[in-house]
């Protein structure tokens, strides 16, 4: 079984690289590149087609390298955001960050990198929040400015004012972006939430439960019913649900984080919560 403390987003994660051992992968990755590029040009002799295969797989391994000794800057980058361990979409989304940065990194400038990837990473996490949270990107930008503002002195209390003066928005806007601020804090730390503890929940099929449970959450997420449940006991991936639904994996992010607030606020929600907590 795959230890998940050593997986993120699917890649197994590997010892950070020391300045000297990232600075020995990164001609290896210019040539297999270089390699890749001459082979889609055109027809060659064998033992020149030979050579450069050779190069572009050495430069494939070199990148994967690469990407997973650095893999590990995701789960940080997540946890630092104050999400719990574990946020899969949160994950998957850094990792497809991490992804990015690789495809557009060019090692002949010198740049660490663990650097260059930091950008890509914590732009598309941050995406995969502000989906979660249901704010627009004009909102998300704010929030984040609100973060930096509030991190450069930790002990002061701003006003509204000094927000509004720093962020460049009326008072009103200000109060606002204050309260989308808290309501994503509390997001992250919310107990009732009924995906806690899903990691260690057992896949548990739809004829096994109570007939009330059914009933209740196909009431509550109708024709979304079974992409919820394939969620919440992990029998298929957000990536697998949308595929079935031949939507995006945002989308489908969105739709149930629409669903999960559903059920939270229902009648039923105290009575679901404690029988998910029993799985």
């Amino acid at each position: 079984m795959t230890d998940r403390r050593r997986t993120v987003g699917g890649l197994t994660m590997l010892k950070p690289l020391s300045l000297e051992e990232e600075r020995s992968l990164l001609p290896v990755i210019t040539r297999g590149r270089e390699a890749a590029r001459r082979l889609e040009v055109g027809e060659m002799d064998v033992t020149t087609t030979r050579a450069l295969r050779r190069e572009r797989e050495e430069g494939q391994r070199a990148e994967s390298t690469l990407l997973r000794a650095t893999c590990g800057l995701v789960r940080l980058r997540v946890t630092e955001r104050g999400y719990r361990f574990g946020n899969d979409e949160l994950e998957a989304a850094g990792v497809e960050g991490l992804v990015n940065a690789l495809n557009r990194f060019d090692p002949e400038k010198g740049n660490r990198f663990s650097t260059y990837a930091n950008y890509w990473i914590m732009k598309l996490v941050n995406q995969a929040i502000r989906q979660q949270a249901g704010l627009s990107e004009t909102e998300m930008e704010h929030v984040l400015a609100l973060q930096k503002l509030l991190r450069s002195d930790l002990a002061k209390k701003f006003s509204t004012k000094e927000i509004a003066a720093t962020l460049g928005v009326s008072s009103a806007k200000a109060r606002d972006i204050v309260q989308m601020n808290h309501d994503l804090i509390n997001r992250r730390f919310e107990t009732g939430d009924f995906d806690r503890g899903i990691e260690a929940r057992p896949s548990l099929d739809a004829n096994e439960a109570p007939h009330w449970v059914i009933e209740e959450l196909q009431r509550l997420c109708g024709d979304d019913f079974d992409a919820f449940w394939q969620y919440a006991f992990r029998t298929m991936s957000i990536e697998e649900i949308a595929k079935t639904k031949g939507i995006s994996r945002q989308a489908m992010s969105k739709r149930l984080e629409k669903w999960r607030k559903v059920v939270r606020e229902s009648a039923e929600a105290r009575r679901l919560q404690e029988w998910f907590d029993q799985q």
